[in-house]
């Protein structure tokens, strides 16, 4: 019974660290991601996952008509939104600098 036991609790441990490397960091990141696109707005500034800038003109159900240059418009579903640009992001920003100075810190 003791090698048996032993291994249920090397399981358990796997199962444990699958669950807080993979699981729950995917779901943080897909609420975070219902939250933007419930707070999308006319006027936003956005981004989306193909990587084209625009201004949303209008908000509908599922998606949005984005101004991605003077009078041209397009239709978007709100979940292909990565991200708004005039959100504030100053963890993210002073993470990034952090990192930059400490490796200009290393490399001279």
């Amino acid at each position: 019974m003791g090698e048996a036991g032993s291994q249920l609790i090397f399981l358990g441990l796997l199962l444990a660290i699958f669950y807080f490397m993979l699981i729950r960091p995917q779901k943080r990141r897909v609420q975070a991601h219902q939250r933007l696109v419930r707070s999308i707005d006319v006027g936003d500034e956005v981004i989306t996952a193909g990587g084209i800038l625009g201004t949303v003109r209008a908000v509908r159900d599922d998606e949005l008509e984005v101004e991605i240059a003077p009078g041209t418009v397009i239709r978007l579903l709100k979940t292909s939104i990565s991200r708004k640009l005039n959100e504030d992001e100053p963890e993210e920003d002073e993470d990034l600098e952090g990192r930059a100075a400490a490796s200009d810190e290393d490399a001279g």
